[in-house]
């Protein structure tokens, strides 16, 4: 069987083992723009703005009003005294944009699809949790799993996250300014994690797919990672997202650390007891 001509992708770290027995099915068609929109998005515009005063609501209500105030065409929502509530902004799939004057508490912004999302304070666990796409920028710290299980688009922390940000990430990228925990990139599958700052032990443990750069310290990597070697492809793309970031830090790319799989165990249950020993 003839090889497989080498990608650009494949040479930044991304997967390149051969999907047996599987089918690319298209579904979606370029011309058919209203396939591109959930069948209940609704039409906003980003020049109407209004405020939601969320200090004597629960994260129900305020989540509430926020769809009724895009029903209502709204595009620019901004959340005012938002007091470090849980689950607050969850479940967005329409365009918006979406200010938090304030900081949230756990699982904040999760399983969104498509808007842009700044918070002006910190976020606890799990901000952004399953994310689809669109983007999302938190001006000071985050909480552990930070970006766990997201999928796509560009989630931003200008300060330090905690442990196990971008856990079971599947795609998309994920972009710290400050330091990060232990067991960041743990069980990850696919995407890019970019940390400007420290990292705690074990990063990439169990990494599976995907790419993680550091531009500080490493305390330890985890079982199957392992350091690659850093391409012009991949300083030109770092590079390009920092302006995306918006974060303003100096930064030397040719210096960061690039993290990849090892590879070991993606053939985990087929190897000796003597190598699974070595595996992990």
């Amino acid at each position: 069987m003839a090889s497989l001509k080498k990608h650009k992708s494949q040479e930044m770290g991304l997967h390149d083992e051969v999907l047996t027995g599987r089918t690319q099915q298209v579904f979606f068609n370029p011309e058919e723009s209203e396939n591109f929109f959930y069948h209940d998005a609704y039409d906003v515009d980003f020049n109407k703005r209004t405020e939601i005063d969320a200090n004597n609501l629960d994260c129900r209500e305020i989540n509430d009003k926020i769809k009724n105030m895009m029903s209502k065409g709204y595009g620019t929502i901004v959340i005012k005294n938002p007091g470090s509530k849980h689950s607050v902004g969850v479940g967005i799939l329409n365009k918006l944009n979406l200010i938090v004057d304030g900081s949230l508490g756990y699982f904040g912004i999760g399983s969104v699809d498509g808007p842009t999302v700044r918070i002006s304070g910190r976020v606890g666990w799990s901000c952004a949790e399953n994310m689809m796409a669109g983007k999302v920028v938190v001006e000071k710290n985050a909480g552990s799993c930070f970006g766990a299980a997201i999928r796509g688009g560009d989630l931003i922390c200008k300060g330090s996250v905690g442990a196990r940000s971008g856990i079971d990430m599947k795609g998309g990228t994920i972009i710290v300014g400050g330091d990060a925990g232990a067991f960041t990139g743990f069980m990850m599958q696919r995407g890019r994690i970019v940390i400007l700052g420290d990292v705690g032990p074990n990063l990439g443990d169990s990494l599976y797919d995907g790419t993680i750069f550091v531009g500080g310290d490493i305390k330890s990597l985890g079982a199957d990672a392992v350091e690659a070697e850093m391409t012009d492809l991949d300083v030109a793309w770092l590079k390009r997202k920092l302006k995306v970031s918006e974060i303003d830090k100096k930064v030397d790319f040719k210096k960061m650390t690039k993290i990849v799989s090892g590879k070991k165990l993606w053939n985990y249950d087929n190897l000796e007891p003597t190598e699974r020993k070595g595996a992990i």
